[in-house]
Parts: structure tokens; C-alpha cells; sequence
């Protein structure tokens, strides 16, 4: 089982521990409407899969994936805003995807806001596919979900 890696650069993709929390709490308050907290993210030590990328000795985001048996629940991917544009999202969805193979895991699902097509072309490059629609799924401003998801299994 992987424990870290090296991406390229100076980044590294880790599992999430709680030295990373407090920075990915104030990445979900820059990143989200309805951010998740810091004792939330904490919920989740040692759930699932949550990997955390850190850079230059900082921790810039992070993906979160909640597991049901062989089946993988994306709930946030979160760049800090000033280390977008870097591949740190395309780095984390690219582990997590290669240890969600590793855990046998049938699929990997997430919703996207229908209007963030940069997410969305960001996704479809890591092979998610539209599957579906979650009608006023978000709140402020009320929007769509597209259902995305990337089977690893046959």
C-alpha cells in the first residue's frame, strides 16, 4: 500500500493527518459556500480515502473520498486559490484514483455545479463520465449537479 508520493516539482500527495487540518479548514473557507470545518475534516482521519498535497512545506489542498464497501463518494476537491493553475487537482485525483484501484474499488463518483465547466473538463480528463443530472442540488445560487463518475471496474 502507498503511503506518499512524489507528484513532480516539490508537491507530495500524503494521506490526510491532522497536522494538515487547520490549512485545509481555511481551503474549504476560501473554496466553498458551505464549508467544512476543521472538527469535520477530522471526522474523517483514517475514513475512506482523504489525501492531502502539500508544497514548499504547505499544505495547498486536498481530496476527500468517503468509502462504501467497493464503491468511492468523492465530497470536495479544494486547491488553495493561490496555488491553482498548478496540476495540484489534476495530482490528487490522479492518486486517488490509483489508490481507489488498489482498494478494488468498483467505481468513483462526485457532483460538479453544472456551471463550473473548468471542474468539469478537469474530471472528464480523469476519465469521469456524465451519468446523470441532481436538480437544484446546490444552494446559493440554486444550481444543478452533473453526476460524474469513473468506473474502474468491468
Amino acid at each position: 500500500m502507498r503511503r506518499d508520493r512524489k507528484t513532480g516539482g516539490d508537491m507530495t500527495v500524503v494521506p490526510m493527518q491532522e497536522r494538515h487540518l487547520a490549512a485545509l479548514a481555511a481551503i474549504e473557507q476560501a473554496c466553498f459556500h458551505a464549508p467544512w470545518s476543521e472538527a469535520m475534516l477530522r471526522e474523517e482521519l483514517g475514513k475512506g480515502l482523504f489525501l492531502a498535497a502539500e508544497q514548499a512545506g504547505r499544505t495547498v489542498g486536498y481530496v476527500g473520498c468517503q468509502t462504501v464497501l467497493d464503491e468511492g463518494y468523492i465530497t470536495n476537491v479544494a486547491v488553495s486559490p493561490d496555488a491553482r493553475r498548478q496540476g495540484i487537482a489534476r495530482a490528487l485525483l490522479r492518486e486517488l484514483l490509483a489508490r481507489a484501484a488498489e482498494r478494488a474499488l468498483a467505481f468513483v463518483t462526485l457532483e460538479v455545479r453544472a456551471s463550473n465547466a473548468p471542474a468539469i473538463a478537469l474530471y472528464a480528463q480523469a476519465g469521469f463520465e456524465p451519468v446523470g443530472t441532481r436538480r437544484n442540488f446546490y444552494t446559493a445560487p440554486t444550481e444543478d449537479a452533473v453526476l460524474m463518475t469513473r468506473f474502474l471496474k468491468e
